[in-house]
């Protein structure tokens, strides 16, 4: 009977474990953020079905770039995102960052997606810093954009280094565009550490 007890206990911890591991819940996009941006967006003239979220913490060359299904709490895109080569801090995995020009610095919080243009990038969206950690943003010219160099799928090789912005590759921008250029209100980008 013990040992039945025991086994029972043991595979419901493994299917807890594997449905957090699976779930939208994870290392990736941390449940606490959801609710912050949730309860940024609620009653406000944002996009109240998605938001986009970008967690630094995750090694350059994985997914760490997310579109995410605010009503559903589902990852709809999951991208490589370069970040500013002011970042790196050398010798080591971590990252620093700034909202200063010429740092060359990712800045963190929260962004307010704007129209898209056609720059030196092809295709780009302004981004309007709402965080007193990236208010710079419309003026450092901090925009998502995509670059060749920035690789579709996940290796442990990390991707080019961008001036500053969060750079996606050609396919995931155009797959990332599906959604920003049909949404008729402006969807929040969330950078964390």
């Amino acid at each position: 009977m013990m040992k039945k007890i025991i086994f029972l206990f043991l595979f419901i911890i493994s299917c807890v474990k594997a449905e957090l591991q699976g779930g939208v819940f994870s290392e990736e996009i941390p449940e606490a953020k959801v609710l912050e941006i949730k309860n940024y967006i609620k009653g406000k003239g944002y996009n109240q079905d998605i938001a986009i979220f970008i967690n630094f913490r995750i090694p350059s060359g994985k997914y760490r770039y997310f579109i995410y299904d605010l009503k559903n709490n589902k990852v709809l895109q999951k991208a490589i995102v370069a970040h500013g080569s002011g970042s790196v801090v050398r010798n080591s995995e971590a990252l620093k960052f700034s909202n200063t020009e010429g740092s060359y610095q990712s800045s963190l919080g929260k962004y307010e997606i704007l129209g898209s243009y056609i720059g030196k990038f092809g295709k780009s969206y302004r981004l309007n810093g709402l965080d007193t950690t990236n208010s710079n943003a419309m003026q450092r010219a901090i925009v998502l954009h995509s670059l060749g160099c920035v690789p579709d799928k996940e290796s442990h090789i990390p991707a080019c280094l961008s001036l500053g912005c969060p750079m996606l590759s050609t396919n995931a921008l155009l797959q990332t565009a599906k959604y920003l250029d049909t949404s008729e209100k402006p969807v929040i980008l969330y950078a964390f550490y």
